[in-house]
């Protein structure tokens, strides 16, 4: 393609509310445009990204052994209505109705459509397994759009279903699509990291998300650097550690006045500066009042609970809720902690709590620690899990950097991320539901057992961007790269040098015949909007013909990122361009 002919409508200066990376790059390098809140319309450059992430994706599905369909994306309500989601997606669902009255609304994913699928076509085991999948924009009503991208109302997804006879099977069949994602996002070239996720709704504990390591990411992981393990800190676990006190023998229970002294760094100060200079933060149990709620409508129940942790450590809310089998926790206000405890916030403690108390494991095995007294401006000492008071000993905290692995116990380390896919095993969550059931061997109707596997396609694009670019712009990997090959003519001024012209011509055509995608920049334009548009654009290999470098029979080439300034000689550079090329191809 000649820059001259192509639709690259580049700015300099990117819209205000652009304040991600890939927001940024994605509108000044002519990729998208925004036609409404969280709404993008895909420009040449960005459609041809977009397809290739969709080439790969699709070449590891049918590899994997899914087959492709496509199912509406104008869906009428009965199906959601069937499961219960057409009220419980709340306003995030875009609704509709036909000049009938009918009520439809846009897909935000399609469990309920391919689950009825199946129901109407599968009837034995030996239709199954089977895994279908597609690719196809997806709706959402986000209440606050941002990042261009990365969280959209209009947004394309891949999303796979898988059906098996039983449990067993459907981990086999998980197994499989979590190999094909390993090979989508290596051949993306993301990196990445495969995190133990929370189910969601949708429960188990068979659940992983594919997370791209980007420091403006939304999310928390951890992983560790001497094994595979990585986890989303909502649900990472560190290898538990012999405590420091383990040896002490349990010291007589004392009350303390403490006057003021509410929070933790407050609390080891006081206690340093007054007979007690072995209590620090890991001796310190900190209580934490919340109200945990559970069930809808006439089943809502309500309960005050006393979350304790070490004082060095953070209540992870998501285990907490999962342990208490809530549907929610939320942290007390001030009045109800003084009805729970008797104290203001800062003096709670489990001693002769009146509540529900769960504590941590390494919390529970702190001795002679100091906590709350449940009495305004008092603290306890020498409290002792089992003597003093009982709790649920359960895995309550949040995992941080440093911690140890669970698996090889070697340092965790904290990253930022972005969910680019996410796999899980549904089981018989719709199936159950809706009826899509099979007959066995035996003749018996049991339900299919179901996996679902996502990918964000349009978020990847986003997501590569966050993870390879520089202050001039976007640094695409060559997979995925719209063009592998820009080569720029040199002239003085707006004019054209004739021999330049010439021999970057015949380069390009000698690379297009080698099947190599070039954009040739033969634009009247000066040397330095030529290279700063090629940095923008972020194709990854520019070569770059003038007049000055054919008098020495060398052309300029260059790396996208990395690499000094080259001079090949004229006679080599497509060779050298297509070894590249191909070099950096997986």
């Amino acid at each position: 393609m000649r820059f001259s002919n192509a639709f690259i409508p580049t700015v300099k200066e990117a819209p205000k509310d652009a304040t991600s990376p890939s927001h940024i790059f994605l509108i000044r390098g002519g990729y998208v445009r925004m036609i409404g809140s969280g709404l993008y319309e895909m420009l040449p450059l960005g459609f041809r990204v977009l397809k290739k992430i969709m080439a790969i994706v699709r070449d590891e599905m049918d590899g994997a052994g899914a087959q492709e369909v496509l199912m509406p994306g104008l869906l009428p309500a009965t199906y959601f209505k069937e499961t219960g989601r057409y009220d419980g997606f709340g306003d995030t669902l875009l609704r509709l109705k036909d000049r009938k009255g009918g009520e439809y609304h846009l897909g935000p994913t399609h469990e309920e459509i391919i689950t009825d699928m199946v129901r109407r076509e599968v009837k034995s085991y030996r239709h199954l397994p089977i895994n279908l999948y597609q690719i196809q924009m997806k709706y959402r009503d986000e209440p606050r759009p941002r990042a261009g991208l990365l969280r959209c109302r209009e947004f394309l997804m891949k999303d796979a279903y898988s059906f098996d006879t039983c449990h067993e099977d459907a981990l086999k069949s998980y197994a499989i699509m979590r190999e094909a994602y390993k090979r989508i996002f290596t051949r993306l070239g993301l990196d990445f990291r495969i995190v133990k996720a929370d189910s969601g709704a949708m429960g188990g504990d068979t659940s992983a998300e594919f997370q791209v390591l980007a420091q403006t990411g939304e999310d928390d992981i951890v992983a560790c650097h001497a094994c595979e393990y990585a986890a989303n800190v909502e649900v990472a676990t560190a290898k538990r550690q012999d405590d420091a006190t383990s040896d002490e023998s349990p010291g007589d229970l004392a009350k303390v006045h403490t006057p003021g002294v509410g929070s933790i760094e407050d609390v080891v100060g006081f206690f340093q500066k007054n007979d007690h200079s072995h209590i620090d933060a890991t001796r310190v149990l900190k209580s934490l009042v919340y109200l945990s709620k559970s069930g809808q409508g006439a089943d809502a129940k309500e309960e005050i609970v006393l979350a304790v942790v070490r004082g060095d450590h953070e209540v992870n809310e998501i285990k907490l809720t999962r342990a208490l089998g809530a549907t929610e926790v939320l942290l007390a206000n001030e009045k109800t902690v003084r009805q729970a405890t008797g104290a203001g916030i800062g003096f709670a403690g489990p001693v002769d709590a009146k509540v529900r108390v769960l504590i941590d494991e390494s919390a529970a095995a702190v001795k002679n620690a100091a906590t709350g007294a449940n009495e305004q401006d008092h603290h306890l000492v020498n409290v002792n899990h089992g003597r003093d008071f009982e709790g649920e000993v359960v895995d309550l905290r949040s995992v941080t950097d440093g911690d140890p692995c669970p698996n090889c116990g070697e340092p965790l380390a904290s990253f930022r991320g972005i969910e680019g896919g996410h796999i899980f095993v549904l089981g018989t969550h719709y199936s159950a539901k809706m009826g899509a059931e099979f007959l066995n061997a035996e003749g018996k109707r049991n339900p299919v057992v179901m996996g679902c596997y996502g990918i964000g396609v349009s978020r990847l694009m986003a997501s590569a961007i966050e993870q390879h670019h520089d202050e001039g712009g976007i640094i695409w990997p060559m997979a995925i790269a719209p063009y592998q090959v820009i080569i720029t003519t040199l002239g003085k001024g707006k004019k054209k040098d004739e021999a330049a012209e010439a021999e970057a011509t015949k380069i390009y055509e000698a690379l297009r015949a080698e099947g190599l995608e070039v954009l040739l920049d033969d634009r009247k334009e000066r040397p330095g909007v030529k290279f700063k548009d090629a940095d923008l654009i972020g194709v990854p290999l520019r070569v770059t013909v003038g007049g000055r470098g054919l008098g020495e029979g060398v052309v300029e080439y260059k790396k996208r990122g990395g690499g000094d300034l080259e001079k090949i000689p004229l006679d080599t550079i497509v060779a050298r361009v297509i070894s590249d090329v191909r070099a950096e191809l997986p």
